[in-house]
């Protein structure tokens, strides 16, 4: 099979179903996003030994891509069925790790700068892109119906994210800098 098929020479992609669109459309803008997202928790994964938290974020980088399937997929333009969902379950999955991660943590009292070691700078990056992604989901609800678990998932990600990094700071026994201001 060939990995070029010279469909997008000209600017626009298929959606699932065949429909064509511009590659500047939301709805590319908002699972391209994801896709970013996927490569940097590969890149994260990469520098993780393999554990319980290395099996977690390979099982998010499964639901980011059952996200983004869900996301190219018109339903006005297309009838067949969306292969995988996201459900109140896999929510609940990142409440549960989240939960799990907190434990021991130091109680946070100030706004985190991001960075550490690698491996939690790697996590406050991932935080960002996921942040995105759900800003640009959000524009894509303004234009077609998303799956309300769809905007849930990503928001407790970018949580899990960032509890995660300060994980990984912990873990690596480096100390968190905090930011000296407040917002009031």
């Amino acid at each position: 099979m060939k990995i070029y098929t010279k469909g997008g020479d000209k600017g626009s992609t298929s959606l699932v179903g065949g429909f064509r669109v511009s590659k500047t459309h939301i709805r590319i803008e908002a699972y391209g996003t994801l896709d970013e997202l996927n490569a940097q928790l590969g890149l994260l994964i990469a520098l993780l030994p393999t554990s319980d938290t290395t099996e977690m974020l390979e099982h998010i980088q499964h639901m980011l891509f059952t996200i983004g399937c869900n996301l190219a997929t018109d339903l006005s333009q297309n009838a067949l069925p969306i292969e995988g969902e996201v459900t109140e379950k896999e929510v609940a999955l990142l409440e549960k790790e989240i939960d799990k991660m907190q434990t021991g943590l130091p109680t946070q009292t100030a706004f985190i700068l991001p960075g550490g070691c690698k491996e939690a700078a790697l996590a406050h990056v991932c935080r960002t892109v996921c942040r995105r992604a759900e800003r640009r989901i959000i524009t894509l609800t303004d234009e077609v119906a998303v799956d309300p678990l769809i905007l849930q998932y990503i928001n407790r990600l970018s949580d899990y994210l960032f509890v995660l990094s300060r994980r990984l700071n912990l873990n690596c026994n480096t100390t968190e800098k905090k930011w000296q201001k407040s917002c009031r």
